[in-house]
Formats: C-alpha cells, sequence, structure tokens
C-alpha cells in the first residue's frame, strides 16, 4: 500500500499562492506533503512551515521533503494554532497560507485508524491518534455509537453531514449495540437507510462524515484557524483553502465575504475552483474539492 497522498487541484494551489522564491509560507494541513513539496521546490531562499496534527503523516512528509530540507519546517500540532506557531518561529509576516481539509490516503487506506467503511477497522477516526488518552483528543467514533443516546446521535448525523435519516440510522445504531467496527457500522446504517433511486456514494458516507467531524472538533478547528489566519499574512499574501463539503465550504465563503466587507480582503475567486474532469478520473476521492482564495490588502 502506497502511504503517498495524491494532492488535489495541485496546479491551482501553486498558481493562486503566487510563490515568491524569497517569501515565507505556511501549509496549515501538510498532511504527507504532497501540497508542500510543490511549494518548497519553488522556493529559494524562503521558508515553509508544514504543520500537521497526524504525527505518522508528518513523518511520511518528512520523507518526502528531505530533497528540501532547507526550506522547510516541520511542526505536529493543529492548523488552529497557526497564529501561535508563527510567534514561536518568529516568522516574518506570511506571502501565502494553504490548508486542504480533506483526509490524506494515510489515514483513508489504514484500516486501524478507522475512517473507511471500506475495511474492517476499529471505531476510532482520531487524526491525532498518538494523543495521550487525558487529552481533548481521546473521543473516538467507538465512544459515540456505542454509548451517545439516541437523540444527540441523530442530531449529529444531521447536524454535522445533512444526513436526511439521521433519526432512522440513529435508531438502527442504538438497536444493533454494541457496534463492533467500521464494517459493521457500515451495514448497520445501509440497513437503515431509505433507497432513493441510483446512490452516488456509499450509504454510511455521510454517517462517517459527522463522526470524523466530532471525533476531531473540524468545525472548531477550522473556525479557530480562519479568525487567526489572516493576521499571520502580509500585505498582498494570499490564502487558499479547499474543502470538501458544504458546511465546510460554507464556513471558508462566509468568512471570506465577512474579510471583504471589512475591507481587509479581496475575493479571488468569487465561484470556487473546482477540480478538472480529467483530474477527477486519475483521482476520484478530488471529485468534492472546492478552492477559494483571499488575498489581504
Amino acid at each position: 500500500m502506497s502511504v503517498l497522498h495524491t494532492p488535489v487541484l495541485v496546479d491551482e494551489v501553486i498558481e493562486w499562492l503566487r510563490i515568491r522564491p524569497e517569501g515565507t509560507y505556511v501549509d496549515a494541513t501538510a498532511g504527507t506533503g504532497a501540497h508542500a513539496l510543490e511549494i518548497a521546490r519553488r522556493l529559494t531562499t524562503g521558508k515553509l512551515v508544514a504543520i500537521d496534527r497526524d504525527a505518522r503523516a508528518l513523518e511520511t512528509a518528512r520523507e518526502r521533503l528531505k530533497q528540501c530540507d532547507e526550506q522547510v519546517i516541520l511542526v505536529h500540532g493543529e492548523f488552529s494554532r497557526i497564529g501561535e506557531v508563527a510567534r514561536e518561529l518568529k516568522l516574518p509576516p506570511l506571502d501565502g497560507v494553504v490548508a486542504d481539509l480533506g483526509v490524506s490516503s494515510l489515514e483513508l487506506d489504514s484500516p486501524e485508524r478507522g475512517f473507511s467503511f471500506r475495511f474492517a477497522g476499529p471505531l476510532d477516526m482520531r487524526m491525532n491518534a498518538d494523543a495521550p488518552a487525558s487529552a481533548a483528543s481521546s473521543l473516538t467514533a467507538g465512544e459515540i455509537v456505542n454509548h451517545w443516546p439516541e437523540k444527540e446521535l441523530a442530531d449529529l448525523l444531521y447536524g454535522k453531514a445533512e444526513e436526511r435519516d439521521s433519526r432512522r440510522i440513529a435508531r438502527a445504531i442504538v438497536r444493533a449495540r454494541p457496534i463492533r467496527d467500521t464494517e459493521h457500522l457500515a451495514t448497520v446504517v445501509a440497513g437503515a437507510r431509505k433507497a432513493r433511486g441510483r446512490q452516488k456514494l456509499h450509504p454510511a458516507t455521510k454517517t462517517f462524515l459527522a463522526l470524523r467531524i466530532a471525533v476531531n472538533r473540524e468545525e472548531e478547528e477550522l473556525e479557530q484557524f480562519l479568525s487567526r489566519a489572516p493576521a499571520t499574512l502580509n500585505s498582498g499574501g494570499r490564502l487558499v483553502v479547499l474543502s470538501y463539503h458544504s458546511l465546510e465550504d460554507r464556513a471558508v465563503k462566509q468568512m471570506f465575504q465577512a474579510l471583504a466587507r471589512e475591507g481587509r480582503f479581496r475575493l479571488l475567486t468569487k465561484k470556487p475552483i473546482v477540480p478538472r474532469e480529467e483530474e477527477i478520473r486519475e483521482n476520484p476521492r478530488a471529485r468534492s474539492a472546492k478552492m477559494r482564495v483571499a488575498e489581504k490588502d
């Protein structure tokens, strides 16, 4: 199994970041270093800080970025800490920040991480799975599906992933407890959903999405990142965000619009940039990606 993640919209990210060889950039969600490598290759005296909370992904990134050792600083941490990281490293105002909000192939293709319904794996889904048990990240998908009350579970599925069959699914999960693993959960969810013509997505897709968002506090992390990243940018610096579902994209769009209304930023993408058909054919996981770009005045 290859752990190297195929970057989404990589040409577009590089184009819109408008990289200067002597500039300072942050890849706030570096993962295994796919976008980071393309940025670092274009730097001479410049610096790239690559942040990720998944220690295993960051180790892969370290190997991938060896050829650009002098340009890259790796940081293990949440992307919401971008302001602290910039201060701790005494970075100058940034020329660009990119955040790819997707889950990496390393996480999706590792059954032991519990992110995918394609394998029988533990109900984990923590991106920072190596955190101590006492940490806030100790919440797992197993805790939610096997212990949360039915109403809270239904509200989670509807609120985080807009799952229309949330109440039916929650009822089925509670009745099937204890849910043993990801495969068991996917089977229970599939049996509870109403058939609505031809389905493009696996029936458990939204349930797994909602659980992942809750376990990793993704909404809170994104909100904090979007509120802190603008202050780290230089005049003319660009903020590039790739999102993969409607709630994420809405949050990014609304924050960018608010920054534009305040006169602090210019919206460079009136409509989100989406992958070309050719890219989707080569990398089906790119199909739901949307990229928005804003530039600091």
